[in-house]
């Protein structure tokens, strides 16, 4: 049953919702700045060595949010943190920060990149020495707190204390790395705590800076996505043999897990996923491997075990009536973020921004947002294609407004390929190159900034009952006015 709920979800691979601005898109979450806020969108998209994964990981997203507030609760006596909401179980509402740009990491035992550098000979992590002797997935006897670089694109780099120190100054550099410990520790508490219990192995934190210089936690903490976990037991039973079975391998366990499989502890982690890639023999930069179904399914299930431990609740299979996109557009309208659609107008040379104003301000009185972009059919033929196909994965319904004088190359153009309407408003008034568009281009025309905005207004009611309210009310007083105005004269 649990296998065919995974393979039956209705997964979020987009969020994109023009209505809230452009959005800065992440290998898994989909961010929006909004005002003072930010809005994070979790999807159900996965990645490894920097690479995303060609498939989506069911309710991958919403774990990661519920986890991520879970542990927000638990840690707000050592600092608090950014979140303010979470309208939908996708979406995370936190405070507008300046991010500090240091990931955080604390270890608290010889695993992962750390455990391949000691393996090839490498004594110093981040400036800090390590002992001999160490092996894979031996517990260090303090947690090492190793920073990296936050980097935009491509890997993150190691730094030292002094690098930490040379960005964000001594004061905070001490602070975030005595937190950040903490942070851990109370990790660790947390995984004991789990049913079964879990070992906290290593994880990663966020910072952000408020306006007064006020340090914040942010982003997400002690997920499996930001940290390595396994079950207490598994550990137990298997380290001793991994400890003593080492020595007939020169000390170096990754040589005895590829003769004794079977000694390899299962991770709460996105190494699952790494581990794949790496059997499939990828290699950054080459075609990433999809996974089979199976992994998938595997995937997700680590997920849920993992949260199911840490919470001690049964994750609840959500019951799907709409699409995931839909159920998360319509949340963040109940909870007033957003109207649920969007009018875009398209210029085609600044010249006609008057003409723009004039439209946004129509649409602006029957409560349509909307947003302006300017881009010429002529001149900029591949970024207007690009801009109509970055429109197309909107989640919610759009409308685009055609502002364009002279040959109107643009509305023909962009209906071609949008799969949301177009309305030709030309700044040059009645301008019939709009009408004469060749087969294909389906744009429609009104001559008047107003009536264009009564017509979105119409083509958006279907999604809302105040849009109806106001068409009908807007009937109704004309008619009133025409009535009352022939009272006068009869």
């Amino acid at each position: 049953m649990t296998v065919d709920l995974i393979k039956q979800a209705e997964c979020l691979e987009e969020s994109f919702m023009p209505e809230l601005g452009p959005v800065k898109k992440g290998k898994v979450r989909d961010i929006y700045f909004t005002g003072d806020n930010v809005l994070m969108v979790a999807t159900d998209r996965v990645s490894a060595f920097d690479h995303n994964i060609p498939n989506l990981i069911p309710y991958k997203g919403m774990l990661l949010n519920k986890i991520a507030e879970r542990s927000f609760k638990m840690t707000e006596d050592i600092i608090p943190n950014a979140l303010i909401a979470s309208p939908d179980p996708n979406v995370v509402i936190q405070k507008k920060l300046t991010n500090l740009g240091i990931e955080c990491i604390v270890r608290g035992y010889v695993w992962g990149s750390m455990a391949a550098a000691y393996e090839k000979g490498e004594r110093s992590i981040c400036g800090v020495s390590v002992p001999e002797n160490l092996i894979r997935y031996q517990k260090l006897d303090e947690p090492l707190f190793t920073p990296t670089t936050k980097a935009e694109h491509g890997p993150d780099e190691n730094m030292t204390h002094e690098e930490v120190v040379a960005k964000i100054g001594a004061e905070k550099a001490a602070f975030i790395k005595e937190v950040s410990i903490k942070l851990y520790q109370r990790g660790v508490e947390m995984a004991a705590a789990a049913n079964p219990p879990l070992m906290f192995i290593d994880t990663k934190y966020e910072f952000g800076e408020d306006a007064d210089g006020k340090i914040y936690l942010i982003d997400e903490a002690n997920t499996p996505d930001s940290s390595r976990m396994c079950e207490l037991s598994e550990w137990e039973a298997k380290y001793p043999l991994i400890s003593s079975g080492v020595k007939d391998f020169g000390g170096n366990a990754s040589e005895l897990l590829k003769a004794k499989p079977e000694l390899k502890i299962k991770e709460f982690s996105k190494q699952y996923v790494r581990d794949i890639l790496l059997e499939a023999g990828f290699k950054p930069g080459k075609e990433v491997p999809k996974l089979t179904e199976e992994q998938v399914v595997e995937c997700t299930k680590r997920y849920i075990q993992v949260y199911e431990s840490l919470t001690h609740e049964t994750f609840t299979y959500p019951k799907y009536c709409v699409p995931a996109s839909t159920r998360l557009v319509s949340n963040l309208k109940e909870a007033g973020i957003i109207k649920g659609y969007c009018a875009m107008i398209f210029a085609g040379s600044n010249s006609d921004l008057g003409h723009m104003e004039k439209l946004a301000k129509c649409l602006d009185e029957w409560g349509i947002p909307s947003k302006k972009r300017i881009c010429s059919a002529h001149k900029q033929a591949l970024k207007l294609d690009a801009a109509v196909q970055l429109y197309n994965r909107s989640i919610e319904p759009l409308v685009i407004i055609g502002c364009a004088g002279g040959t109107d190359a643009l509305s023909g153009t962009a209906s071609w390929s949008s799969l949301f309407p177009i309305v030709s408003c030309p700044p040059d008034g009645r301008n019939e190159s709009c009408l004469l568009n060749p087969p294909g281009s389906s744009n429609s025309y009104c001559l008047r900034p107003d009536n264009v905005a009564k017509h979105v207004a119409q083509m958006f009611s279907i999604h809302s009952k105040d849009l109806q309210r106001r068409l009908r009310e807007n009937c109704e007083s004309k008619v009133a006015a025409l009535e009352a105005a022939d009272a006068e004269q009869w």
